[in-house]
């Protein structure tokens, strides 16, 4: 079946681009135009017409790309139209009235890619991120990955573990042969650094948070000043600020950019013991923000005791000693806490604090020089490939057999990634939240 749809926001504009691909692609424009098909991949000015009622629809710029050169593969065409609602309204009416085509669903042309070995998944998961993306960041990391880099890495394992399985499987099945002693032992100690790179892999979160964004937290106790610092931070009035204690009782949330990383900062309710109901349940939702985050920014001052908000902090979280006008905080930190002098109320060390924090979300968030990954779902299939990588080490000396399944397996995990096997299973869920006309 070919399958239309329009690839351009709904709405007023200038132009609109209304995609077609399938077999019956070439027989549409040709209905269209009323006239014969242009030179593939040159882009012709014709009138669009109606088929069924001969009216003249619009005056468009149409391209036609013939199989297998094309986007998905397919015989693919693009009209390329004027954006007035009408006008676009009558084309789509027009292309329903031709028998063999539909409207797409989402995600269905880049779907059709990945069948027919355009893409692999990896590359069409980026053709969504590059979309949504916000930031230069995000932008960079999407293109790159749509080029093949990720697969690139994924398929590069797997090849180096069918290698070795190969090798194995042929001193199982040829022990009583000529062949050089040794060969699958051999075979599977040559991926000793596999394993490794995996773990290394898996350990660097950047792309994940650089495609979902990073979550700070600013935690301490009621008048330490943190509503000041979101407001800083946010350059504008994000939350009120009060000297009267426990003013904030939910969680205040904004969203920033540093660094070409998305960041959403949450203000959360002063850490202390309350009779009141409704600030307790802020600050259990503020210690629930702080567990979750993936920085946290404990505020302190000379007339604000921390309290027991120190035992939330981790490695690569900042303490911020604020009211430095008053004089200065001593508190004892986790080991790999920064502390930062500063002063909501005068400015002192907020420039400097600033620049730190951007410093450090672009080093431990940014943009990555290897290809990162940056789904739930390559980091599930790369944690049971290492599992399975694992278990074959742990059986090369008793039992080769069971070390040439796991590598199977393990192969076979990876290749869930980019597509290689259970791709039917996997279309759904690449898909699930592309729009429709991509």
């Amino acid at each position: 079946m070919t399958i239309y749809a329009l690839a351009t926001p709904v709405g007023r504009s200038a132009l609109a681009v209304i995609r077609l691909s399938g077999t019956r692609a070439g027989d549409a424009l040709k209905a269209l135009t009323r006239k014969p098909l242009p030179t593939a991949r040159e882009a012709r000015v014709r009138p669009v017409f109606c088929p069924e009622t001969g009216r003249e629809l619009d005056q468009a710029l149409v391209l036609w790309m013939p199989a297998p050169h094309s986007f998905t593969g397919e015989d693919c065409v693009e009209v390329h139209a004027h954006g007035g609602l009408a006008v676009v309204e009558s084309i789509l009416t027009a292309l329903a009235s031709i028998k063999g085509l539909r409207p797409a669903e989402a995600g269905e042309f880049t779907r059709r890619a990945v069948v027919n070995g355009r893409l692999d998944l990896t590359a069409a998961e980026a053709i969504g991120d590059l979309i949504d993306a916000e930031t230069s960041a995000q932008q960079q990391q999407a293109l790159r990955q749509m080029r093949g880099a990720l697969g690139a890495l994924y398929n590069g394992w797997r090849d180096r573990i069918k290698t070795a399985l190969a090798h194995l499987e042929a001193d199982i099945e040829f022990a009583d042969e000529d062949l050089p002693g040794g060969l699958g032992q051999d075979a599977l100690a040559g991926l000793d650094g596999l394993a490794e790179e995996i773990a290394d892999h898996l350990a660097d979160q950047r792309g994940e948070r650089l495609r979902d964004g990073v979550s700070v937290a600013i935690i301490g106790s009621p008048n330490a000043g943190k509503s000041s610092i979101i407001n800083i931070l946010a350059k504008k009035d994000a939350a009120i600020v009060s000297p009267q204690a426990g003013t904030t009782r939910d969680v205040v949330e904004v969203s920033l950019v540093m660094a070409g990383v998305p960041v959403t900062i949450a203000d959360t309710a002063g850490l202390r013991l309350s009779g009141d109901d409704i600030e307790m349940q802020g600050v259990v939702r503020a210690k629930r923000r702080a567990e979750e985050a993936d920085i946290r920014l404990l505020v302190i001052a000379p007339d604000a005791p921390p309290g027991d908000a120190v035992d939330l902090l981790l490695a690569g979280d900042f303490c911020l000693g604020n009211k430095a006008d008053l004089g200065p905080t001593k508190l004892k930190l986790p080991d790999g806490v920064r502390s930062v002098a500063l002063s909501a109320l005068t400015g002192q060390g907020v420039d400097a604090f600033q620049t730190i924090l951007t410093e450090t979300l672009g080093q431990r968030f940014g943009l990555a020089e290897q290809p990162a990954l940056t789904r739930a779902r390559h980091r599930a299939a790369l944690e049971e490939a290492l599992s399975y990588l694992q278990r074959a080490d742990a059986a090369r000396y008793r039992a080769l057999e069971l070390a040439a399944e796991d590598l199977r397996l393990a192969s076979r995990a990876l290749g869930r990634i980019t597509g290689r096997v259970d791709i039917e299973a996997l279309l759904d869920i690449v898909f699930a939240d592309f729009c429709i006309g991509k």
